[in-house]
Formats: structure tokens, C-alpha cells, sequence
């Protein structure tokens, strides 16, 4: 299963390797990355320091080196040492502390092997490639797929696109109320005023909420930031609404798609397709629940849709591939997977839509390597979201 797994290439990196580099796991909040190291700590026979810095004020310069010295007292038994530092992106100019205690190590020959864990992907990857170039191997944990929840809780297809991906709501379920408060406060709050509000500079903490609401209330639609600007009431401009769509992207919560194109200036300048990275996002901000949903054909279609979405996001990093729309007219292909040369289209039915005439013609204009149908006369949507996306190229 999905933590086993991470445990298997942590003792593979760790415990059997040499210290070749700082081990980094990212990813989004919730989605069992502190659960898998004190799991791998509780089992491993190395001597070990775990601290995390999510309640240390970001201006302490010295905390960082504090730990380090603490695992350095400790190496002393066995001659290595694992250091464990959790939300490491929380304390200011971490990769410059970092670099400066490993490359001391290595110049003293001190045997201390790093891991590090954080959930702010903008934060982590600026500093990991301006700072620790050369020096770190990183594995990003995402949202769980239906897979993984299926077989760790049990739960269908049906409550996968529901319920989204968040292994540690799974034990409410059968109490939805409850089960949406945990989300919006203990998941979209934390992360919002967390990862983005404490960590980033934000004029309009106001406006960047609103967008997430809307853009998870439009999931699976493409919208033009000019039409973004006219349902909000403090709009800003179209630089900032894009600037704040970055960040909700990489703090793992709603991403904007852009439009597939041949040509990288067409696809940056295009209206984004709003996708919620976890459709928990939408059914933890509905007034419905799940029995009522699925008695309306056009919003569980869009409810599948999404699930489909963030089903192809959620692989994308880890699988090296690009998630796009295509759109001309009316003509339309919901999701093109771009990996080097190979183009795939994929349009999902699930009985919201019925013309298929948007493939026939992307497939004539771009003559993609492959054009699939999900859902009605396709690929069963619930058999789709057992499938690694990466093995279709």
C-alpha cells in the first residue's frame, strides 16, 4: 500500500545507502507524510533525531543548527545518525542553514544522513534548486488515489469521487457533517493560512480565499480571469488572480490548467481550467451530500469529471507528464497528456455530455498518439481511476 511502499524507499535510501544526499519528501497537508517517517522510525535500528518546526518562529536563524548538534551528540554510538526535520520550509532561509551544516559534514567526514519533510512545494523546490543543487533527492507524496484508499479504508468508487483523497478523513465518512468541518478546518484553513498566508507575501488574503471557493465551485470549467474578476468583489487584476492561482496550485489545493497548444506563448496566455486537486475541496464547501448528488446526472458528471482531473494531476509530477484542455470553438477535448513527444486526449462522459465531435477534430489538427473515451461506450470512469495514468504512454 501506499505508506509501505514510501517505507520500503526510505530504508532502500537510508538505511541501506550511504549518505549521498538529503532525502526530501513533499507534498500536499494530510496525505500521510509525517504518519510514513514515524512509521519507518519506530521499525529502524538507527539512532535518530526528530524535530519538526511548525510551532518555531520563522526568524529563528539558530534553530536549524540547534538540531544538527543534537544529532551530532548522538552519532557518537554508532557512527551515523539520521536527522529528521519536519516542516522544514517554516523557519526563513532554511536552505542556506541546511547547506551549511551538510557541506560541513562532508568536509569533516560526519556521518549524518537528513531527511527532510515539508507540504509548501514553492517553498521547498526554490530553495532545494538554488541552494541544495547537487545535494538532495526528492520524492513528492500526493493525494491518495482510489486505489490506495480503496484498499487501505475499503471505500467505492462512488465515495472516492466524493470523498476525495484525504486517508485521514477516512474514519468519518459515515458522519458527513463532521466529516466536511474536518476538511475545511483542519485541511483547507491549515493549509490556506499556513502554507500560503504565513509563508508568502499575500495583499489580498480576502481575495485569494474567494478564488479558491470559486474555483473549486467551477471545477472542470474554463474560465477567462476577466469573468473571474467580474463574480468577485475585490478583483484586483488578472496578474494578481494568476499569481494566487499559482499558489493554491502548489500548496496542493486548486490548479488552473492551461490550453493545449503547440506553441508555449498561446498556452501561457489561455484561460485557465479550474481543477481542484482533491475533490473534497468541492463536497466539503456543498450543502449536498453524497445520496443527493448522485440523483442529479449533470453535477455528478461534474463531480466525476474532477475526479478524473485531479486523478491526472495527482500523478503528473511523480509521472513527468503535463496535464492540459484543448479547446477551439466549440470544440473541446476535456484533458491532453503531454510527455516529450507523445500527445494522449481524453474526454470523459459520464452522461453530462454526449458530442464527441471535439476528438474527432483534435485528433485530425494535432494527430495525437492515442484518443480516449472515459465513461459512457469508453473506459468505465470507476475502471480509469484504477489505472497509473503514466502507463498509458
Amino acid at each position: 500500500m501506499f505508506i509501505r511502499s514510501h517505507i520500503s524507499i526510505l530504508r532502500e535510501r537510508l538505511e541501506n545507502g550511504d549518505r549521498a544526499f538529503i532525502q526530501v519528501i513533499y507534498g500536499p497537508r494530510q496525505v500521510g507524510k509525517t504518519t510514513l517517517v514515524r512509521q519507518f522510525l519506530e521499525n529502524t535500528k538507527m539512532e535518530y533525531h526528530y524535530s519538526s518546526a511548525d510551532a518555531v518562529p520563522a526568524g529563528n536563524q539558530t534553530w536549524i543548527s540547534q538540531q544538527w548538534e543534537i544529532a551530532r551528540l548522538r552519532i557518537r554510538k554508532n557512527g551515523e545518525v539520521l536527522l529528521v526535520i519536519d516542516e522544514i520550509q517554516k523557519i526563513d532561509n532554511w536552505s542556506e542553514q541546511v547547506k551549511k551544516e551538510w557541506d560541513a559534514d562532508t568536509l569533516q567526514k560526519i556521518n549524518i544522513k537528513v531527511l527532510l519533510l515539508g507540504s509548501s512545494r514553492l517553498l521547498l523546490q526554490k530553495g532545494l534548486t538554488e541552494s541544495l543543487a547537487g545535494r538532495f533527492e526528492a520524492t513528492y507524496m500526493g493525494h491518495w488515489s482510489y486505489n490506495e484508499m480503496h484498499e487501505s479504508f475499503g471505500i467505492t468508487s462512488e465515495e472516492y469521487a466524493w470523498f476525495g483523497g484525504y486517508p485521514g478523513g477516512a474514519e468519518l465518512l459515515r458522519d458527513e457533517t463532521r466529516w466536511k468541518n474536518y476538511i475545511r478546518e483542519s485541511l483547507i484553513e491549515t493549509s490556506i493560512s499556513k502554507d500560503i498566508l504565513m509563508l508568502t507575501r499575500v495583499d489580498k488574503p480576502a481575495l485569494l480565499r474567494r478564488l479558491f471557493e470559486l474555483g473549486c465551485e467551477y471545477s472542470g470549467q474554463i474560465l477567462s480571469f476577466t469573468k473571474v474578476m467580474g463574480q468577485l468583489a475585490d478583483a484586483g487584476n488578472t496578474t494578481t488572480l494568476s499569481h494566487y492561482l499559482q499558489l493554491l496550485d502548489t500548496a496542493g489545493l486548486l490548479s488552473g490548467i492551461e490550453k493545449f497548444s503547440i506553441r508555449k506563448i498561446r498556452q501561457r496566455a489561455s484561460s485557465p481550467k479550474f481543477q481542484v486537486q482533491n475533490t473534497a475541496l468541492i463536497s466539503a464547501q456543498s450543502s449536498s451530500q453524497l445520496d443527493e448528488m448522485r440523483t442529479n446526472p449533470e453535477r455528478w458528471g461534474r463531480v466525476v469529471e474532477s475526479s478524473i482531473g485531479a486523478h491526472l494531476l495527482a500523478h503528473s509530477l511523480a509521472g513527468d507528464y503535463k496535464v492540459y484542455y484543448w479547446r477551439e470553438r466549440n470544440q473541446e477535448v476535456d484533458f491532453v497528456l503531454s510527455k516529450g513527444d507523445m500527445v494522449l486526449g481524453l474526454e470523459v462522459k459520464s452522461g453530462r455530455k454526449q458530442n464527441l465531435a471535439g476528438m474527432d477534430v483534435f485528433q485530425k489538427t494535432f494527430q495525437p498518439n492515442k484518443v480516449l473515451l472515459v465513461g459512457n461506450e469508453g473506459i468505465p470512469w470507476d475502471e480509469f481511476l484504477k489505472v497509473n495514468p503514466r502507463e498509458m504512454f
